[in-house]
């Protein structure tokens, strides 16, 4: 997989959970994480039971502040078997900033890839933090050049992430977790 050339490795500055990789841009503002997490919902697939997956990650990771959902689309990962369920969506935190030094707001580019046979769920999340708005009107669709770069990043990821490992899945990853 690649990832975009001035992304640093975050581990180098902080401690990172073994289901975690993330990355910052040269500004350290951006980051992309990818999340392995257990399997959310029922089994099956289809946009219910991913839709509910899809919110319920959500949740998690706004930490059920309130969001909008600008886009949200299926998937497709080119290095991944034909067929496997992929969805992402475009947010933007609603709530205003709790201090002059936090974000004006925050857009997340959230993809979850779903792994039934697996029973795991792969999230890429890019968070873009705005201290500046004058480029964005999410409602007539200006989305400035960080939320475009994010989308950027989210498709270079779709057309090169693949998984070399699949053993990961069968028990061992598991073990180690429970």
């Amino acid at each position: 997989m690649v990832i975009n050339p001035f992304a640093h490795y975050s581990s180098n500055f902080r401690q990172i959970p073994d289901h975690q990789e993330v990355f910052l841009d040269k500004d350290g503002f951006t980051s992309i994480i990818f999340d392995i997490t257990e399997r959310v919902g029922p089994s099956g697939s289809g946009p219910d039971v991913d839709g509910v997956a899809l919110t319920a990650h959500l949740e998690d990771i706004t930490e059920n502040e309130p969001v909008r959902v600008w886009n949200s689309s299926s998937t497709q990962f080119t290095k991944l078997p034909e067929g496997t369920p992929a969805y992402t969506l475009i947010t933007t935190s609603i709530e205003p900033p709790k201090s002059p030094k936090h974000p004006k707001f925050t857009a997340i580019v959230l993809t979850l890839v779903r792994l039934e046979k697996e029973s795991t769920d792969i999230l890429v999340t890019i968070n873009v933090p705005h201290q500046d708005t004058d480029d964005v009107d999410m409602e007539i669709g200006k989305l400035g050049k960080l939320i475009e770069n994010a989308i950027e990043y989210s498709t270079t990821i779709w057309q090169t992430f693949e998984i070399h490992d699949w053993d990961l899945f069968n028990g061992s990853l598991k073990e180690e977790i429970g």
